[in-house]
């Protein structure tokens, strides 16, 4: 079960409203990573405090640890993980390309070595909607092979690239087949690739939208390319998908990859970027980024942003912070995570707002001059 509506647009920029099984979404949004059926040190109910609507699950990681019987026992992810709001599961091919040399691809799908304990392991399109419905996340990923941008040095060429795109058409065919024949209540999202050339964007959209999905993803930017490259693929490919559908960019980014997504047609977004970056003392503010290993904030009393009000931002200061992390005590990266998490999801609110006042162009200026001036 999938309902989209669009509110209102601004330029190729959309407000919109998604409806699932499990609630409402309303766009554009991000939704925080929690790969193993949890984001990283965040409690569900403070995730829910600060705004967030929907959360992703990892369909690979799952299935290795705690595996299906477990989740079968639950019913799915949600009474699982304590989560009641919607979940988007990946279908676990960027996870399968990230095991490099311990995968072979073919036609049928990809044997790889658990990197758990080294058990001999076969994923197909089918094995991957089979996964899904038992986790019964309200939008299931299509198993498609993440193109890399470059291998051991090698870029891959415009050949190679459509022979990968080609694949993964083909296992969104058995990806639509299998999620039918399962009788799956809820959506299914195909994802366009093509690496760096913009033709084979176009000849991957062009097909998954015979399908009549309920829904598009943009896949395989953030895979080591560069900047420019993914800014580029970004700029040309949301706009060109249906405009009565939803559009998620994969894996992308810094807060200004979301105003750039925001504004080529992008409505949902997501990234392991502010967990990570929190774990490692890298804070998002209003005024740019904030490096907290800094020693300059050994005795600074200001909270991370003084215009944030999240839960750390209200009740501990930078000085604090520093401390935490120089002793590794594990308050440090909830902290910085519930501070990070907030700052992107209270960023899509006010996109939102920016949207429902025809001001968007005004906000991306604002926001892009805030970012400038440094903490």
């Amino acid at each position: 079960m999938l309902q989209f509506e669009l509110l209102k647009t601004e330029g190729l920029a959309r407000r919109g409203r998604m409806t699932l099984r499990h609630g409402v979404v309303e766009t554009p949004i991000f939704m925080p990573v929690g790969t193993y059926g949890t984001v990283k040190g965040v409690m569900p109910q403070s995730l829910e405090a600060m705004g967030a609507q929907i959360i992703l699950g990892n369909t690979f990681h799952l299935w290795l640890r705690p595996g299906l019987e477990v989740l079968q026992q639950f019913g799915g992810l949600h009474r699982f993980e304590g989560w009641q709001r919607p979940i988007l599961t990946d279908s676990g091919g960027f996870q399968v390309w990230s095991l490099g040399e311990m995968r072979r691809i073919s036609e049928e799908g990809v044997r790889f070595a658990s990197p758990v304990n080294g058990d001999k392991l076969f994923l197909t399109p089918e094995t991957s909607m089979q996964i899904q419905r038992v986790l019964n996340s309200d939008i299931v990923m299509q198993f498609d092979e993440c193109t890399p941008y470059e291998t051991r040095g090698h870029v891959t060429t415009e050949d190679e690239a459509r022979v990968s795109m080609e694949l993964s058409l083909r296992w969104a065919r058995r990806c639509q087949a299998e999620f039918e024949r399962l009788e799956n209540p809820n959506a299914l999202f195909g994802i366009v690739q093509g690496g760096m050339f913009e033709h084979l964007r176009e000849a991957s959209l062009a097909s998954l939208v015979e399908l009549d999905l309920p829904g598009y993803a943009i896949g395989g930017v953030s895979v080591g390319e560069p900047k420019e490259a993914m800014q580029r693929i970004v700029a040309h490919t949301p706009h060109r998908l249906p405009a009565s559908k939803p559009r998620y960019l994969m894996g992308v980014g810094t807060p200004e990859d979301l105003i750039d997504g925001v504004a080529a047609g992008v409505d949902l977004f997501d990234c392991v970027m502010p967990t990570r970056n929190a774990r490692n003392g890298h804070l998002f503010t209003r005024f740019g980024d904030l490096r907290l290993r800094n020693t300059r904030y050994k005795t600074d009393e200001r909270p991370v942003d003084e215009t944030c009000a999240c839960t750390t931002c209200s009740g501990f200061s930078r000085a604090y912070l520093h401390h935490l992390d120089r002793c590794g005590e594990m308050l440090g990266p909830m902290l910085t995570s519930i501070h990070n998490l907030h700052y992107y999801l209270n960023l899509m609110r006010e996109v939102r707002e920016a949207l429902e006042a025809g001001d968007f162009a005004g906000y991306a200026k604002r926001f892009r001059q805030d970012r400038a001036r440094g903490v």
